[in-house]
């Protein structure tokens, strides 16, 4: 089975379920190698350009084994739960690729709160572009009316369901499980989907602050998204400062700073000024910043722990690490996800749009 997210932490989120469940799995970043059991790819396609994430889409099926005579998969395709990325194109792309006739996309997550009713997305009641999300850098939620904001999806053979309860998800999964229907979604959609239950979720409050802290003397966070907000884990926090926000700075002075407030306390906390500005290149500016800082940081002292939140910001991180495999070690929350690099080094992941909750 494989398992198509655009972006790391959704993979992750999804390796996590597999895991759960007894799977196999593997995560990976990009091409694919090899396969056994359930492979999970982080593409990283909401963080490029349509035509980018189109062609990276291509390159990454062209590396999976066909299965079957149609040139079909056992294929899920993760989306995010908040309408973020390239949805109808890389939907189609998939189609097109893989013989499937319609997709159907359900983003809605009714174990967070997120639903679509009538048409309509809602966060917790709350129409999203209501919500902080109309503030996201690139994919900011203008409009909460799903065919508003996919205004081609019919067209191109891509239903969107309403969906307010897990048991909507599994009837729209019965409704249409034909064998010619490629799903699209998010969490409680492949949980229905892979078990034919989405309500064996896992809950929140098995992670305390002492899980991610204790027995790790030497830890980095990286509070990456546009959701996060600082946590009181007692370590030291550097924020970026508004000078290289803007750009009218290079990042050596926050580098120096970090350095030296990392080698004394061996712990440290990223985090980034919450402006409402949007943009890719704010984006890629941001997450390409607090990637060098950690890769410097990572080469001064190897973490024993690195604690990332933000689907976006952790690709890049990986990225420029070159830690392109990861182990999965155990879903220690929703959509919070222990993994561990090559080296070692255990990397933990949260999607910035999910909340701690309970957590803290």
């Amino acid at each position: 089975m494989f398992v198509i997210a655009d972006d790391i932490t959704g993979a992750a989120e999804m390796a996590g379920i597999a895991h759960h469940h007894g799977l196999p799995v593997r995560l990976v970043c990009g091409w694919v190698t090899a396969t056994s059991g359930t492979t999970v790819i982080a593409t990283d396609t909401r963080s490029m350009t349509e035509e980018e994430a189109v062609a990276e889409t291509r390159r990454i099926l062209s590396s999976l084994p066909h299965q079957g005579g149609d040139g079909r998969r056992s294929l899920f395709k993760k989306t995010d739960s908040a309408l973020r990325g390239h949805v109808v194109a890389e939907l189609s792309t998939l189609m097109e690729a893989t013989g499937y006739q319609r997709a159907v996309y359900l983003p809605a997550n009714p174990s967070k709160g997120r639903i679509i009713r009538a048409g309509t997305y809602y966060i917790n009641n709350t129409p999203i572009h209501e919500t902080a999300f109309s503030y996201d850098p690139e994919f900011p939620a203008t409009t909460s009316v799903l065919q508003e904001r996919f205004p081609d999806a019919a067209q191109k053979g891509i239903l969107m369901p309403d969906a307010e309860t897990t048991e909507d998800i599994r009837k729209v999964i019965a409704d249409y499980d034909d064998g010619h229907t490629l799903f699209a979604g998010a969490a409680d959609l492949f949980e229905a989907w892979l078990t034919g239950d989405s309500s064996a979720t896992l809950n929140a409050a098995t992670l305390n602050t002492e899980l991610l802290t204790q027995n790790f003397p030497s830890t980095l966070l990286l509070c990456g998204s546009t959701q996060s907000k600082p946590l009181d884990l007692g370590i030291p926090v550097t924020e970026m400062p508004r000078a290289i926000y803007d750009g009218s700075k290079d990042i050596t002075s926050w580098l120096e700073e970090a350095r030296a407030r990392y080698e004394q306390a061996t712990s440290l906390m990223i985090t980034i000024p919450f402006h409402h500005r949007t943009g890719k290149e704010v984006a890629v500016h941001l997450r390409e910043m607090t990637a060098t800082l950690i890769q410097q940081l990572v080469a001064l002292r190897l973490p024993q722990q690195l604690i990332i939140e933000g689907g976006a910001s952790a690709f890049a991180t990986l990225r420029h690490l070159g830690w392109n495999e990861l182990e999965m070690v155990c879903q220690i929350a929703p959509g919070v996800i222990k993994t561990k690099a090559p080296n070692g080094t255990f990397v933990i992941m949260k999607p910035g749009s999910y909340p701690w909750g309970s957590l803290f």
